[in-house]
């Protein structure tokens, strides 16, 4: 498990692919490696990754499978990137951002990158398959870091969020440009909650499921945020004037 606070960056120092396996040796700053162990768990840019070798005190050898390679955009990345990285919380961990597993569900290109001042907000394009589970004010991993959804367009098929200065300077979000690809890792609790208000209303409204689903979209209502808690209901239902 992680928590979402990247720790550090790392350098990509040579990429290699043999038999399928790709092959990533990354250098860390000093002092990133103390106690590390062959077999240990690292986040890089979010993706849960096993250290196979440990080069030097500053250099680490970690294999990615090809399952891996196809959900993530890790098959992207060159020599001499920059990477997010965070080793495997241990128990009684401080949880400053939200758990994560280190198992990407999709990446996804950089739609619009807006700057004022010293706000920074991303904006990403949102699949199909995921809308469901992004909503205003829940959490999502961006290359590892957790984050807050800070506005969702499900219609026009993206979501946004905004980089405290600390973000960026801790992260390779800061140097991140209009088309290149992130890892996300949506929120597990929501998955979990969506798919289950889901399913429960599908097994008791059957055939008039569809007609539910209608009836809530004229009303402006996703039903999906039947799923969230109250508070984030309240910020994300359309307003209702009162005479």
């Amino acid at each position: 498990m992680f928590t979402g606070i990247v720790q550090s960056v790392a350098f990509i120092d040579d990429i290699s692919d043999e038999n399928g396996i790709q092959t990533f040796i990354l250098k860390f700053k000093k002092g990133f490696c103390d106690g590390l162990e062959v077999g240990a768990s690292i986040a890089v840019d979010g993706v849960c990754l096993t250290v196979t070798k440990i080069l030097s005190e500053t250099r680490v050898s970690l294999d990615i499978m090809l399952p891996s390679l196809e959900t993530t955009a890790l098959d992207r990345y060159l020599k001499g990137d920059i990477v997010n990285v965070e080793r495997a919380a241990k128990d009684g961990a401080e949880i400053g951002g939200h758990p994560l597993s280190g198992h990407i569900d999709f990446h996804t290109p950089i739609l619009q990158i807006t700057r004022i001042d010293d706000n920074h907000c991303l904006r990403f394009v949102l699949c199909d398959e995921w809308k469901r589970y992004i909503f205003p004010k829940g959490y999502i991993a961006i290359n590892g870091a957790s984050l807050t959804v800070s506005a969702v367009n499900k219609d026009s098929g993206w979501f946004e969020v905004w980089l405290i200065p600390e973000t960026r300077r801790t992260t390779n979000l800061e140097a991140k440009r209009v088309g290149e690809h992130v890892n996300v890792e949506i929120e597990r609790g929501t998955q979990v909650v969506v798919d289950t208000v889901r399913d429960t209303l599908t097994e008791n409204l059957g055939p008039l499921m569809p007609m539910f689903e209608k009836l809530l979209a004229e009303q402006g209502i996703d039903m999906n945020a039947l799923a969230q808690p109250a508070k984030e209901q309240a910020s994300s239902l359309p307003c209702r004037e009162t005479s």
